[in-house]
């Protein structure tokens, strides 16, 4: 019986990707595009946007693919791209206001009943204010510290922090709207 090494497979498909091979690159996409366009709609609330921010992102992950080092995970890797294209585009777009907090407290709401449909979830999310969701996704979703967050996207540390916190609150309110509607206390 032959044992077939993935990691060897993978790094394979890079090279050949690297080298312009089409089919590598279609099936680097394939297999990697569902998930990435889960990423961009995170930070993009409309699904059309999102999938040209991630068409977009992939274009860039094949343009850098020889600057990719077999450091890590090759999924981390072109994750990262598609954040930081989504941060970009948000940032032309020119939506996002922070607002400096320095009197917040930091909350734990760990206990998301799941009660609720990832839609659910998703929409309550998209409806924070872009500065909430974004700080939100990045420390919640892609598990970035508030020190990375606030490097990239210009903030201060305290910042983050503030707009985590904020987003938090946002999002319980609208959970416990959401139990009482669906327990018919509201």
């Amino acid at each position: 019986m032959k044992v077939i090494n993935l990691h060897q497979e993978e790094n394979e498909l890079i090279q050949l990707a690297v080298e312009s091979n089409r089919q590598a690159q279609q099936k680097i996409y394939t297999q990697f595009s569902p998930k990435m366009l889960s990423v961009c709609r995170q930070y993009i609330k409309d699904i059309h946007q999102a999938e040209d921010i991630m068409i977009t992102a992939f274009m860039k992950v094949f343009i850098n693919l020889k600057n990719f080092q077999h450091k890590g995970s090759f999924e981390g890797w072109i994750r990262r791209i598609m954040v930081n294209e989504c941060i970009s585009f948000i940032r032309v777009q020119k939506k996002v206001k922070y607002i400096e907090d320095e009197d917040y407290f930091e909350e734990s709401f760990n206990n998301i009943e799941s009660q609720f449909s990832i839609d659910a979830i998703q929409f309550l999310i998209d409806s924070l204010p872009d500065g909430y969701k974004m700080v939100f996704n990045l420390y919640a979703i892609e598990g970035y510290k508030h020190q990375e967050i606030a490097s990239m996207l210009g903030i201060n540390e305290g910042t983050s922090k503030s707009q985590l916190s904020h987003a938090r609150k946002m999002l319980q309110e609208q959970i416990n709207k959401l139990k009482n509607y669906d327990n018919g206390t509201e």
